[in-house]
């Protein structure tokens, strides 16, 4: 039988499709190893920044102790033996002066020439108790002393009043305690009636110490 010629245009069409049969092995491994290199590089790149994200709410976490315990030791530095309270000035302990246990001061309230006077003291019956609380002025002048007459071992703090109290209203002056044996130095207020009270450390047991001697003084211990 006798072979029909192809037309120039249905030979390169032919020509075409055979190169093509032939390419597709090369283009189906080329993009096999594309797809697989892809892969492996989106692997590598996830474990690099996993440790990073690991490390963030580690460091956060640790950030957060470090302010707690600066938070602690910050309350912790605030707390004081002295406050101001509803009720004046208070204090947690009695004042130790070298070896001398001495009363403190906690308030101090005036109603006209009646003040009433809250003391600390470490008493222990009549060989050691605070025996008086006193108003001196600023200048050291006894103005008014109000006698203890018993221990208060079982009434910690315990509160007193008396009077009269003969100072003006707006007058300053200095309500301090003594301690038998043991004497002055033990936390005072300074103030007046109508501008109220507060703690003055300036006044130490060296302060007016002769009116220790002053009259009037306690004549005994009830018990």
């Amino acid at each position: 039988m006798p072979r029909i010629p192809l037309s120039p245009r249905r030979s390169a069409r032919a020509a075409d499709l055979v190169g093509s049969s032939s390419r597709a092995p090369a283009l189906a491994f080329s993009l096999a190893l594309s797809l697989y290199l892809s892969f492996w590089t989106g692997c590598s790149r996830a474990e690099t920044a996993s440790p990073t994200a690991a490390t963030a709410p580690t460091s956060s976490a640790s950030s957060a102790s470090s302010e707690e315990t600066t938070a602690s030791s910050s309350a912790g530095s605030t707390t004081a033996t002295t406050g101001t309270g509803s009720d004046g000035p208070t204090a947690t302990a009695s004042t130790t002066q070298g070896d001398a246990v001495l009363a403190d001061v906690l308030s101090v309230s005036a109603a006209g020439t009646q003040w009433s006077v809250e003391i600390r003291s470490p008493d222990a019956g009549c060989e050691r108790y605070a025996d008086w609380w006193e108003v001196v002025t600023p200048s050291g002048a006894l103005v008014y002393r109000r006698i203890l007459a018993h221990s208060h071992v079982d009434e910690q703090p315990f509160t007193r009043s008396g009077g009269p109290v003969e100072v003006g209203a707006d007058d300053e002056v200095i309500v301090r305690a003594h301690m038998n044996p043991g004497g002055y130095g033990g936390q005072a207020l300074r103030g007046s009636a109508s501008g109220g009270f507060s703690v003055d450390a300036t006044v130490t047991a060296e302060f007016a110490a002769a009116l220790e001697t002053a009259p009037p003084l306690p004549d005994g211990c009830a018990f």
